[in-house]
Order: C-alpha cells, then sequence, then structure tokens
C-alpha cells in the first residue's frame, strides 16, 4: 500500500510541474492572478485526469462566508466534521466576513492571496470582479463530473449556463429556484370590512388604498419602506417593470429593455407612454391620500407600522411578506393580512444561478476535496441539513421530509445570518408555518418564469460611473417627487425630468450600454 501510496504522489508530482512548465512556456502577458489560476486549473485537470481521487490523507478545507459568525458555529460544525471526516476524510474551517464591513475586506482576501479554499461569491458579491481578475479557479466539466457529479447531473443546463464568465466557469451555484417579482401585502380584514373586490390588479388595489384612506384615520393605506437613497417609487417594479414585461438593467439609472426584444433595444423608462400613464395613477392615489406626503423622507419600519395598525399595505418580495404573516400569526397581532399578486398573468423573472453560490480560490491546494465538500453540500441530505439548520432537536425540529420548525436554540444558528444560501438545493426545507397562499402562489409562478436573451447581461460602468452618478441625484431630486405625486403639472414634470437626465449625461450611458448589450448578443450568436 506505501509503495502504491508512494508511486500515486510521484505520478502527481510530476504532473503538476509538467503542467505548471507547460503554463509558463505559454508567453502570455495575463497577470500573476490569471498565471496562478492556470497553473492551478492545469494541475487540477492533471490529477483528474490521472484518477487521483484519493483521499487517504486528511485534508482541511477553509471557507470563506459572508455573515455574522452563528453563535453555536462549533457546536454545528464539530457535528459537521464528524460527517465530512467520514465520507472525504476532511475538516471544514469555516471564516465569516460580517455584514459590516464584509464589502471591503472580501476582495482583500484576494488581494493578499490569502489561503482559502472555498469562498462564497454571488452576481452582488464580487463573482463577476473576481472572476475576471482571476481570483477564483475555473471550473470544467472533467472537474465538476469527476468530483461534484452529484451537482453536475442535478444542476439545470440553464443555471450552469447563467454562471458563466467570458465563456468559463467559476463558480457552483445554488440549485434553487428564486422569482424576483414583487407583491403587495395587505390587510384582509380591512378589505372585508369596505366589501372590496379581491386585490388582483392595479385597478382593485386603487379601489383598496383610496377606501382605506378614506375611511380609516391614523392609517397609511400605502406606506414606503425608509428611505435610504432609493430612486424609485416603490411600486415601480409592480407597476412600471412586471406590468410591462420590462427589465431593467440597473436600478441606478432608467434605462430598460423588453424581455422578449431579441434585439435588446434599450430606452428610458422615463420618456414613454407607460410611464406617463403611470404617473396619472400614481397622483390619483397621492391626491385620494393613498401615502403621506412625507412618505419619501419616512424613517419608520414599514413592517413595524403594519403590526401596530398604522399602514395598510406595502410592496415586498413573496418571501418576505409570508415571513410577516408567519411573525404576525405567532405574535398573534390580532390582524389579517394577504398576499396580493398585482400582476398575475404577466411573465416571471427568476433570479438567474449566480444569486448564490461557491467558487473556488485560485490558489487553493485542495481543489478535488473542496468541490467533493460542496457536492456533500448540496446533495447529502445529513449534511445538507445539518450546515443549512444546526443540529437537529436543538437549532431545528425536523417536520417530515422536507419540512422544520424553529428549535429551541435556533437563534444561535440561523442560515439567514450568513451564507449558507450558497449551497441551497433542492433538499432545503421550509419552514412548516409558510403561508399555504405564498406556496400556492409560487408554484403557480414557475410555470411563468421566463428566460430571455439578456438575462445574464453585466452592465460594465467603468466608462460612465460620473454620468451615472450624476443621473441617481437627479432621479432623487426629480422623480421621487413626480412619482410620489408631489409635483402638480404632471407633464412639466416629466418634461423637467428628462431634460435634467439629459443633462447628466444619461445619452452617454445609453449609448455605451446598447454598445455592450450588442457585443453581449453577438458573442452569444
Amino acid at each position: 500500500m506505501q509503495t502504491k501510496k508512494r508511486s500515486a504522489i510521484l505520478l502527481l508530482t510530476i504532473i503538476m510541474m509538467l503542467s505548471i512548465v507547460l503554463t509558463a512556456c505559454g508567453g502570455n502577458n495575463n497577470t500573476a492572478g490569471t498565471n496562478n489560476q492556470a497553473a492551478n486549473n492545469g494541475a487540477a485537470n492533471g490529477a483528474a485526469n490521472a484518477g487521483a481521487s484519493d483521499t487517504s490523507e486528511e485534508a482541511t478545507i477553509k471557507m470563506l462566508l459572508v455573515g455574522g459568525k452563528p453563535a453555536d458555529y462549533d457546536q454545528v460544525f464539530g457535528e459537521l466534521n464528524k460527517l465530512v471526516k467520514e465520507k472525504i476524510n476532511a475538516t471544514v474551517e469555516a471564516e465569516f466576513l460580517d455584514w459590516a464591513d464584509w464589502s471591503q475586506k472580501y476582495p482583500l482576501k484576494f488581494a493578499a492571496n490569502e489561503d482559502f479554499d472555498i469562498v462564497y461569491t454571488a452576481n452582488w458579491a464580487f463573482y463577476n470582479d473576481q472572476s475576471l481578475k482571476g481570483g477564483f479557479l475555473e471550473l470544467t466539466e472533467d472537474l465538476l463530473s469527476k468530483y461534484a457529479p452529484q451537482t453536475w447531473a442535478n444542476m439545470p443546463k440553464v443555471a450552469w449556463d447563467q454562471a458563466k464568465v467570458g465563456g468559463k466557469l467559476f463558480m457552483v451555484p445554488n440549485n434553487n429556484v428564486e422569482i424576483t417579482d414583487k407583491v403587495v401585502l395587505i390587510r384582509e380584514d380591512l378589505r372585508k370590512k369596505y366589501n372590496l373586490e379581491p386585490v388582483t390588479s392595479p385597478e382593485t388595489y386603487a379601489a383598496y388604498v383610496k377606501a382605506i384612506a378614506a375611511n380609516e384615520k391614523g392609517i397609511n393605506a400605502f406606506q414606503a419602506k425608509a428611505a435610504d437613497g432609493w430612486k424609485w417609487h416603490e411600486l415601480d417594479q409592480i407597476m412600471l417593470e412586471q406590468q410591462n414585461e420590462w427589465n431593467l438593467v440597473d436600478y441606478n439609472f432608467p434605462l430598460a429593455y423588453k424581455m422578449d426584444d431579441a434585439t435588446g433595444k434599450v430606452f428610458n423608462v422615463y420618456d414613454t407612454p407607460e410611464f406617463k400613464q403611470l404617473l396619472a395613477y400614481y397622483k390619483d392615489l397621492a391626491d385620494n391620500n393613498g401615502w403621506s406626503r412625507n412618505v419619501v423622507s419616512n424613517k419608520n419600519d414599514v413592517w413595524q407600522d403594519i403590526k401596530a395598525g398604522k399602514a395598510a399595505s406595502y410592496a415586498q418580495n413573496i418571501g418576505t411578506v409570508a415571513a410577516n404573516i408567519m411573525e404576525a400569526t405567532r405574535e398573534n397581532v390580532g390582524i389579517e393580512l394577504a398576499i396580493a399578486d398585482l400582476t398575475p398573468d404577466k411573465k416571471k423573472i427568476s433570479a438567474i444561478s449566480t444569486q448564490n453560490g461557491l467558487a473556488i480560490h485560485a490558489t487553493s491546494k485542495n481543489v478535488e476535496r473542496s468541490l467533493m465538500l460542496i457536492d456533500l453540500l448540496q446533495n447529502d441530505k445529513q449534511i445538507h441539513d445539518l450546515s443549512m439548520y444546526g443540529i437537529a432537536g436543538t437549532h431545528y425540529e425536523a417536520v417530515g421530509e422536507d419540512k422544520y420548525n424553529a428549535g429551541p436554540s435556533a437563534a444561535n444558528y440561523s442560515p439567514s445570518g450568513f451564507s449558507a444560501w450558497g449551497w441551497n438545493s433542492a433538499l432545503n426545507r421550509q419552514d412548516a408555518a409558510y403561508p399555504k397562499v405564498a406556496d400556492d402562489m409560487f408554484n403557480t409562478w414557475t410555470s411563468k418564469v421566463y428566460h430571455f436573451p439578456l438575462e445574464t447581461f453585466v452592465f460594465d460602468d467603468s466608462k460612465v460611473k460620473n454620468e451615472v452618478a450624476n443621473i441617481g441625484n437627479v432621479m432623487l431630486r426629480y422623480a421621487i417627487p413626480l412619482e410620489y405625486g408631489l409635483i402638480k403639472d404632471l407633464d412639466k414634470g416629466q418634461a423637467d425630468l428628462i431634460a435634467q437626465l439629459k443633462s447628466a449625461g444619461i445619452d452617454k450611458v445609453q449609448t455605451e450600454l446598447q454598445a455592450q448589450i450588442d457585443a453581449f448578443l453577438a458573442a452569444q450568436k
């Protein structure tokens, strides 16, 4: 056995040396990070080709995760490591980058080339940036099929395709459908009180808002979240994007395209008939006291206002409002709530697979074992349950195969507190108290999910950063008051907004954006 082991190690060493020599002889002028990535990729592929899946030597896999370290981390990962040691002869050590400063620390970890193997990443957490800089290892079909075979087999092809950057894959994305459409949480008891139609459209919602505003003193019929620099009316994602089946490229500027437009022609949403019509809708609600005139400077937590009987509706994603309903039920707050989908017949957009995922550090010395661990996290039920929800009987109580109730120490290990979502999969459990209406609505939506050519497009604003910043300031100063009905003359307000955007440089941004979209679509063909 020792002779065979030494031979295998010798063979692997030769392969690694050859890979590095060949890479060094390539004569390219890439950055050191890219060269490291190529060297490691060559070594990993060499090991794979040699069938080197030997796990006889114990490995320590270092994970870099985003979010606060759970209070019971040592307890949970102690149990996790017993299973991981048994299955792949490895132990896991996780480092947590706290929410307060994770975005500053994350890129520094790569710049310093610190020693870690697996790292959480996402389209909002440096995935494109580090992929292009050489911070992540390229994951080939050969690597994935050999060392993460269950993940390779179970992941939909579209998920792998969505995760590619420049045609190459650098992430094992999560395998869990998430739909980004927003809904409205309403006071169902008040709707019934005034014998109003079920709220299923912009028109029935307007009737609800007006009735509450006219009859329930001291309650804001609609409330926006606390002002934090958000540049849009809180209902715009529903009334503007979902209603018209548009997709905004970036919420920092008002440029969008029609989802089913294969040419990806970009337009200014503020300069459309649909926006003009929506302004009239908003102005009607504002004139009927549908929201406070101080709505844009609101400092209150909207959900707390709803629980306290001070607000009667707000817009959010379906998961958040479902959690609100569960909380209201647990606390017995004495109000009946309902979820209203105002665009039930429209196309639905699912979050692309890069919403959450795990990557391998380009300089990792444990590539194969890291992929084996990711495979277990996504597909081994015992390991998935433990890493996601903690210890059964302590942090959660299993309800059947796919649901759970919070355990007595749930607060000490909560998947919502850190990036355990990096290994979301079909094995995820659902809170047993999750409202059936939300579940049914989501299941209906899944049949309406629309995949479109620009789904994975990401805009590089490096050439127009100043213009984007100026446009954002214009939106806050001119668009927000206009949308919340605080400007009397809508036509003049819209004209002023468009003129100010032109002065801020929106034409330059649109030209740059269109050029990038055209190049992206051409590359796909």
